[in-house]
């Protein structure tokens, strides 16, 4: 559905690193070629693209570096592991924003934007059981026979906006989808871990059922909270919209027992993206 990678002549190996005499006139790796920000949406992918010429030298070099780089490494974007099926990783940060694993520089400029893939990913999140990268990317979303492998510094649905709804519900928007990502606001529902501070509220099921609220979203909300048991325990009750609701906890089992998440865990072995 979305082509992200693929050999701009068309005939050239995809597995492995050409060399220098499979390669096109003018051609330079994909991998030093602009990524999701400057390319709509693209990946940095295997093969060879034309594009500026950088000189023998300095070619070279970079030929060489990312050789090294990929010795002994742990996936490669867009692998092919067997016939007909790909493989792709990302990450989501805290703020809710999508970014493939191996982008350098993580931020809004770098980060996917588009409604219809973020709706499309996230739609078919659930966790990782193909035996596959388990410990290293706890979720996965499957589109045919490609596989979408996530990582994600807390939870792998961040909520980031408060939207109006229908007979004046309101619904609460995570990870850049509008309301086409978006389940009904439950202010009861509202769990603050006081682990780490962070807020957190109910998701769909099979992405964990728990999801982070965005820090600056928190933080609007911050002054409604009353902590009737004191500021080391979770708060009591939140005043929204002129109404005080006694907060239900249920999520704090669910974050404690170590369900389905990311949470800011190391990894025991670093997964080094290999280029070529």
């Amino acid at each position: 559905m979305y082509r992200r990678f693929g050999c701009s002549q068309g005939q050239l190996p995809r597995p492995g690193l050409p060399g220098p005499a499979q390669a096109p006139p003018g051609a330079v790796p994909l991998w030093d070629r602009p990524g999701p920000a400057a390319s709509g949406g693209g990946a940095v992918g295997a093969g060879w693209g034309r594009g500026g010429v950088s000189g023998p030298r300095r070619g070279g070099m970079r030929l060489v570096a990312a050789l090294r780089a990929g010795a002994g490494a742990g996936y490669r974007q867009g692998q092919s592991p067997a016939p007909r099926t790909r493989e792709y990783f990302y990450y989501l940060d805290h703020q809710g924003q999508l970014f493939l694993d191996d982008t350098k520089v993580k931020n809004f400029i770098t980060c996917f934007k588009d409604v219809g893939f973020l709706t499309f990913f996230f739609k078919r999140l659930e966790p990782n059981r193909s035996g596959r990268y388990k410990a290293e990317f706890p979720f996965l979303s499957l589109c045919g026979r490609e596989r979408n492998f996530l990582r994600c510094d807390d939870r792998p649905i961040v909520f980031t906006q408060l939207l109006p709804g229908a007979g004046g519900r309101q619904l609460l928007s995570y990870c850049g989808g509008g309301e086409r990502l978006a389940v009904p606001f439950q202010p009861q529902s509202l769990v603050m871990l006081p682990e780490n501070g962070r807020l957190y509220h109910p998701a769909p099921a099979q992405a964990g059922g728990a999801g982070l609220v965005r820090s600056a979203l928190a933080f609007e909300w911050s002054p409604g909270f009353e902590y009737g048991c004191g500021q080391a325990q979770p708060p009591t009750h939140f005043n929204w919209e002129g109404q005080r609701y006694q907060l239900t906890q249920e999520l704090l089992p669910l974050l404690r027992a170590g369900t389905p998440g990311c949470a800011g865990e190391a990894l025991a072995v670093p997964i080094t993206p290999r280029q070529g």
